[in-house]
């Protein structure tokens, strides 16, 4: 899913010429005509994701400047950029004074428009990631700093957003590197509990015969090398969130134990004589199927009841691939920002690789990959290329890989030249020839299958709009949902299939 960008304007034809440039730059559109609907969109309750707002100064009612006051008072960290026909340097100090982040005189050429607007993206990708960042080390993380645009993903932000209310033990699902501690941290950070102490415990990577010690405590002299006494993570997560990590990597006897705590809101330490009372909110995380590990007897089935009170589970990052694109750039914004590095976007080509790949280690493995292109990367803009590893992968769907002014061929009876990328963009700023033509008859003369025709067409659109998987779906009038299934459905190309004569 591509940026979404809110217009603001009373003059109708320059609404319709703003849209229609922002468009070609790659990005979604959302149009008002007046302030005050502005404002009643971007802090209504269901208000849609906008990423950057390009705002009119002078209109009728509310003006620029009154959205720009209403904007900074509501607290929304969106970057909007301003325009008018009235360019003076006191209009813009103003502006700038109440806000903006760039600002650009009517008319706007899209060139100017692109460049205002990437820009804009970046430094607020940049500026979520280093709060992001910060809420994470201060442990006040909420669901606002999880990035995603998924539909796939709103029922599992709903049902998170459900518990944070309460103290419900939660059970986390997902794949390694979908983002569990994450969720579980948002849970804590929109909560009651707030305020107080969230302890992590990976229990995979605890030593068996430390587990209690490490979980409930010991006491001095409990064993040998228990020099000093140890409260143990209940005591310290008390009053807050324990987050058990990879909890059905628990041996039996740590389960017996913990399910005792869970039971009594009690732990007795490690050669401790009477147990201690603890109030702890408990959020367990596994990328295993807990109900199988009962089954095969390394869980305790009381204990999985217990936790699996209300189960929360992740979908794989190949299941929400319109993230990927968003996921792109706050990594990209943050990394180059640590490295130092003036990397101005990834290019459409590598973009649309990228969001068709698998990726088996989810979003850890996509930021990794980020990072490593933006170290080794020598150009002021990633390729795909810079993803050797991505690059080497085949997607689910091949798609049309091309250099500029080389033809490109996208299958039997399709041919088309692609044009100069345009740095920081998903698709050019102007359109691509819609030239190509579809075979439709094999080499012996009989029609083709539709669903293979069809999957053609897929294929070209997909080169034809740069991998932007939002426009494809809007010009083939199909939902997202829907494209990516038949991505995924889509027949394997017989390269022996040909025209013996085409339609044009």
């Amino acid at each position: 899913m591509a940026a979404s960008i809110l217009i603001v304007d009373d003059d109708a034809v320059a609404r319709r010429l703003i849209e229609n440039m922002v468009q070609k730059c790659g990005y979604e559109t959302l149009v008002v005509e007046s302030g005050d609907a502005a404002i009643a969109m971007l802090t209504a309750a269901d208000a849609p994701a906008i990423d950057a707002v390009v705002l009119d100064l002078v209109m009728p009612g509310l003006d620029g400047m009154g959205v720009l006051a209403k904007i900074r008072e509501a607290g929304l960290n969106i970057p909007v950029i301003v325009q008018t026909a009235h360019g003076g340097i006191d209009n813009v100090v103003s502006a700038m004074r109440a806000g903006a982040q760039d600002f650009v005189v009517k008319p706007v050429g899209i060139e100017r428009l692109q460049v205002s607007l990437r820009n804009a993206l970046n430094a607020s990708a940049l500026k979520s990631e280093l709060q992001r960042i910060k809420h994470s080390r201060e442990g006040r993380l909420t669901f606002a700093d999880i990035i995603t645009r998924s539909d796939t993903m709103a029922g599992v932000l709903r049902t998170a957003q459900k518990a944070a209310s309460s103290t419900i033990p939660v059970l986390v699902e997902g794949e390694s590197g979908v983002g569990k501690e994450l969720f579980a941290r948002a849970i804590h950070g929109s909560g009651e509990r707030k305020s107080k102490p969230f302890v992590a415990v990976n229990c995979g990577a605890i030593p068996d015969n430390l587990v209690e010690s490490i979980l409930f405590g010991h006491e001095k002299g409990a064993f040998t090398g228990a020099t000093e006494r140890h409260t143990g993570k209940f005591v310290e997560a008390s009053g807050g969130t324990l987050f058990l990590d990879e909890v059905s990597e628990l041996p039996l006897p740590a389960q017996v134990k913990l399910l005792r705590a869970l039971q009594e809101g009690a732990v007795e330490a490690v050669g401790g004589r009477k147990p201690v009372k603890v109030d702890v909110r408990i959020i367990s995380a596994t990328n295993r199927k807990l109900l199988e590990r009962v089954k095969s007897g390394h869980f305790r089935e009381d204990l999985f009841y217990r936790l699996h009170v209300l189960p929360l589970t992740i979908p794989p990052l190949r299941m929400r691939r319109e993230d990927i694109p968003h996921l792109l750039r706050h990594f990209l914004a943050r990394f180059c920002a640590e490295e130092n590095r003036l990397i101005t976007g990834i290019s459409g080509e590598a973009m649309a690789h990228l969001s068709q790949l698998e990726w088996p280690g989810n979003i850890r493995q996509l930021e990794n990959a980020v990072y490593r292109a933006v170290v080794m990367s020598d150009g002021d803009q990633l390729s795909l290329a810079d993803f050797p590893q991505a690059a080497a992968q085949s997607p689910p769907m091949s798609e049309a890989h091309s250099q500029h002014s080389e033809p490109l061929v996208l299958g039997p009876g399709f041919h088309s030249t692609a044009p100069a990328m345009v740095s920081g963009n998903e698709i050019p700023i102007v359109p691509l020839p819609s030239a190509g033509t579809l075979a439709m008859l094999t080499t012996s003369g009989e029609m083709r299958p539709l669903e293979e025709m069809e999957s053609e067409i897929i294929r070209f659109a997909i080169s034809h709009y740069r991998g932007q998987m939002s426009e494809v779906a809007r010009r083939l009038k199909i939902g997202r949902s829907t494209l990516y299934r038949k991505l995924d459905e889509a027949p394997t190309e017989d390269p022996a299939a040909g025209g013996a004569h085409e339609a044009n």
